[in-house]
């Protein structure tokens, strides 16, 4: 689907958390469900901004991103962090051949396993300093620190009035981060949400408590959940929560929806 010019639309490649659903081995309701019905499949954690004629990954855990993307249908990639399940399709992209696909990224100068040192047709850019802004063709893009147990960035992504932040993988937001996004209306909040409501504050990712929290304090048109465990997917399915949030303008993200 093409988009007109001066609008921006994302895609929802992937929404699932580090061990994806169905989890291998569990025979939760929500995996069962996974298994049988493929709409409700969650693969790595990923997205796709496309804007006047441009194409940028959102992270790049998708192990079969040599066969979605032919040589050329992408500008480049945006990487949150070097967590593992958020760049082990690179591992293969890389040696490719003939097409440079630039990469931008945190600073970690571990980064994940030899990505670095060979990056092959992979063309790492400077990192990305927390509250960087930088454009990308007509999109004007603000790096935001997230908290992880990694450097990670979310981002901010403005064009023409059009405001978009995409939060992964965060536990809660920096008190400078709410501010900056509350500064003016967001027209969609794309935000981590691993877990269920909690007893105790999580550590690492959001659990439904905290990001009914942000949801509220940031006031976006609309949010959508990404990177979902399992034990979430079960929650909702037992409670049946989803007209509550729905309400709310909390909606449950799906691989392959378009926003």
């Amino acid at each position: 689907m093409a988009t007109a010019p001066g609008d921006m639309q994302l895609t929802l490649l992937g929404t699932g958390d580090v061990r994806q659903v169905p989890v291998w081995g569990c025979e939760c309701k929500a995996c069962q469900r996974a298994v049988v019905d493929n709409r409700y499949r969650r693969r790595p954690c990923s997205a796709l901004l496309e804007t006047g004629g441009q194409r940028w990954l959102l992270d790049a855990g998708l192990m079969d991103l040599a066969e979605r993307f032919p040589p050329g249908a992408l500008s480049g990639i945006l990487l949150t962090h070097y967590h593992v399940d958020h760049v082990q399709g690179l591992f293969h992209l890389r040696w490719g051949l003939n097409h440079r696909l630039a990469v931008f990224g945190p600073e970690d100068a571990g980064g994940c396993a030899d990505l670095h040192k060979h990056p092959g047709i992979l063309a790492f850019r400077a990192p990305l300093q927390p509250f960087q802004r930088f454009e990308l063709g007509s999109v004007s893009v603000t790096a935001l620190p997230m908290i992880h147990s990694k450097p990670t960035l979310g981002y901010l992504f403005e064009q023409n009035n059009q405001r978009i932040a995409y939060l992964t993988d965060t536990v809660g937001l920096p008190d400078t981060v709410a501010a900056l996004l509350a500064e003016q209306p967001l027209d969609l909040l794309v935000i981590d949400c691993s877990r269920p409501p909690q007893p105790e504050p999580p550590r690492n990712h959001n659990d439904l408590n905290l990001v009914r929290a942000i949801h509220q304090r940031l006031r976006p048109a609309r949010t959508v959940l990404t990177h979902i465990g399992h034990e979430l997917d079960g929650w909702l399915m037992k409670h049946r929560w989803l007209e509550s949030l729905a309400a709310e303008g909390i909606e449950i993200g799906r691989d392959g929806v378009r926003l």
